[in-house]
């Protein structure tokens, strides 16, 4: 079943071919993928913290996510090689599509003072990066214990060739970004 979100997409040629002059449908922007991360900081030495947080990071990605270590040893913030620092989740296909869907209609608009996302958000790559300060605001995520909020951002990867080219395809596709006074 198509979301309204597929359809936009699915239509992203039609719509932008004469903005770009595209003569050729796979010459369209595509969404490749979506990272969606988060670092452990502080809690990563108590294991029911970091299972909480992969426990978290599964309900709202639909998938197990992958660990990062650290690559060198820092003595002041008392880490070691090898210490997971972070968690990080890439979604492709459908359920790329389904966490996008998500992410635009259900979840950013629950953002508490939500004003849009800022316009250089969007990177000379064609890639969107979102920060994201409260993992609540995904429905998927019980929210009774209110300590144990922590942040994510994610990546949304296209083929644009540029940021002019990304930017009008993420407006098409209905991200809201900051207006524009």
């Amino acid at each position: 079943m198509k979301t309204t979100t597929d359809i936009k997409i699915d239509k992203t040629f039609e719509i932008l071919k004469d903005v770009f002059s595209w003569s050729n449908p796979m010459q369209t922007t595509r969404l490749e993928k979506i990272v969606v991360s988060t670092g452990t900081g502080r809690v990563r030495k108590e294991k029911q913290k970091t299972d909480l947080i992969q426990d978290r990071l599964t309900a709202i990605t639909g998938q197990k996510p992958a660990f990062r270590k650290a690559r060198q040893s820092i003595a002041s913030f008392k880490l070691r090689e090898g210490e997971t620092v972070g968690y990080a989740v890439t979604l492709r296909g459908r359920k790329m599509r389904d966490f996008l869907d998500r992410l635009l209609n259900i979840s950013i608009p629950r953002m508490r003072d939500f004003r849009g996302i800022p316009e250089s958000s969007v990177d000379e790559m064609g890639n969107l990066t979102i920060g994201i300060s409260e993992h609540i605001i995904f429905p998927e995520t019980p929210d009774e214990n209110m300590q144990d909020i922590f942040g994510l951002s994610i990546t949304i990867v296209t083929s644009a060739k540029n940021k002019e080219e990304a930017s009008k395809f993420f407006e098409h596709i209905g991200v809201p970004f900051v207006q524009k006074t």
